[in-house]
């Protein structure tokens, strides 16, 4: 089988299903992105749009350029690989940043298997759920307009794929019934409890499980992922709790909403508002994967809180390691978290919320140890990479390959080695 995978963060969401189809006797793999990053026995090639949008593109559209450019470039690369003698069976792409688009028109014999990760909506999901972020109707016309390129790569696709059901649901109702529901997996072997893990802060001093260690990570620290309500919350932890060592992951950048008024940065912005102690709490920036599997495996208590948005890998990742989860009440957190069960929940708004509940982790930790255990075993039973996650993706390649209609939720199969 000839498979072509497309992703511009590469690898992205194909991180373990590339590889794994590329050691396959008899596959041939390549993957387009737009950096170049080895991948085992996969070849990869590099991309670049030709321009940027117009500045006097209208500001509803500016987006959709900018992916048409980018859909644009990836097509020549495809016709450029077409004319080398390579042609896809299954195309495994994207479609968020218009890479998707002109696929099928340069290959249309094969097969197009979408990633379907999100669908804006101005009501009812990310937008206008944060009542300090208004609303405006030239915010939702701008969010319909985005929709453009996710509506024309999904139309072209042959199948689709959502990491949860929420996510799924936000797409329309007349493409439900060609997106199946498969996670990326985790791999539970690597993310796993390690009650000898220790954390070594820049100070020199060394953090265990012995310690009130409470964590919270992002990729970037931002209103999206709940940073604001984070922070209060950390106030109130630093004033009740004294012996409380707060480790915090994340990039000053953005990935998702606006950059604060004011201030370079939301983690600047908080930090005129609240009062922490700096001895206490630990910005850490972006740090190596080993890093923050030691950060999860030595926290008593994981706050993870989110917009109703994409899943954090984080999350699930922090629950394989055996953490006890501090989650927002909101999706697609609720189709992973049962409250009391396999982690806590706490409305999303509440910072005196929050604190509350890390005052339970901390007072009680062996109270907890059942809940931790549930948290590993929910993502055993239903995220695994091998046993569970990577053979239901392989399923779905194999069916469109075969022209067989794949199933809305593939059954398990053999895990894979």
């Amino acid at each position: 089988m000839k498979l072509l995978f497309v992703h511009q963060n590469t690898p992205g969401q194909y991180k373990h299903l590339a590889p794994y189809m590329a050691s396959i006797p008899g596959n041939e793999v390549v993957f387009i992105g737009k950096a170049k990053r080895e991948l085992t026995n996969v070849l990869s090639v590099v991309y670049a749009p030709s321009r940027k949008p117009a500045k006097e593109t209208h500001h509803y559209l500016r987006g959709f350029e900018d992916q048409v450019l980018h859909g644009q470039a990836v097509a020549r690369v495809g016709i450029d690989l077409q004319r080398r003698g390579f042609v896809p069976d299954v195309i495994c792409a994207h479609p968020g940043w218009g890479e998707a688009l002109f696929l099928k028109d340069v290959f249309p014999s094969a097969k197009l298997l979408a990633f379907c990760e999100f669908f804006y909506r101005s009501r009812g999901s990310d937008v206008g759920f944060d009542p300090a972020h208004e609303l405006t109707i030239d915010a939702a016309c701008r969010i319909r307009c985005k929709n453009a390129t996710l509506l024309t790569s999904l139309d072209a696709a042959d199948w689709g794929i959502s990491p949860t059901e929420w996510q799924r649901s936000q797409h329309p109702d007349g493409l439900h019934s060609k997106i199946s529901v498969v996670h990326d997996g985790v791999d539970t072997e690597v993310c796993r409890p390690d009650e000898s893990a220790t954390v070594t802060l820049p100070d020199g001093r060394v953090l265990s499980r012995a310690d009130e260690v409470v964590t919270y990570i992002a990729r970037n620290l931002e209103p999206y992922r709940g940073f604001p309500t984070f922070m209060r919350a950390a106030e109130e932890i630093c004033r009740r709790r004294p012996n409380a060592q707060i480790l915090v992951i994340g990039d000053d950048d953005v990935s998702y909403g606006a950059r604060p008024t004011g201030a370079p940065n939301w983690r600047t912005k908080m930090l005129e508002e609240v009062r922490l102690d700096p001895a206490r709490v630990h910005f850490l920036g972006r740090v190596p994967y080993t890093m923050f599997l030691r950060v999860v495996q030595v926290s008593r208590a994981h706050i993870y809180l989110t917009y109703p948005f994409v899943l954090s890998w984080s999350m699930l990742e922090a629950m394989a390691c055996g953490a006890l989860i501090i989650g927002s009440n909101t999706p697609p957190v609720t189709e992973v978290i049962e409250e009391g069960r396999n982690g806590l929940l706490v409305d999303f708004f509440d910072p005196k919320g929050v604190a509350d509940r890390v005052d339970e982790a901390l007072d009680a930790p062996h109270r907890f140890e059942a809940v931790r255990a549930a948290a590993r075993r929910t993502v055993l039973e239903r995220y695994d990479l091998r046993s569970v996650c990577l053979p239901a993706q392989v399923r779905l390649i194999e069916d469109l390959y075969a022209g067989r209609t794949p199933p809305l939720h593939p059954t398990v199969g053999v895990p894979v080695p």
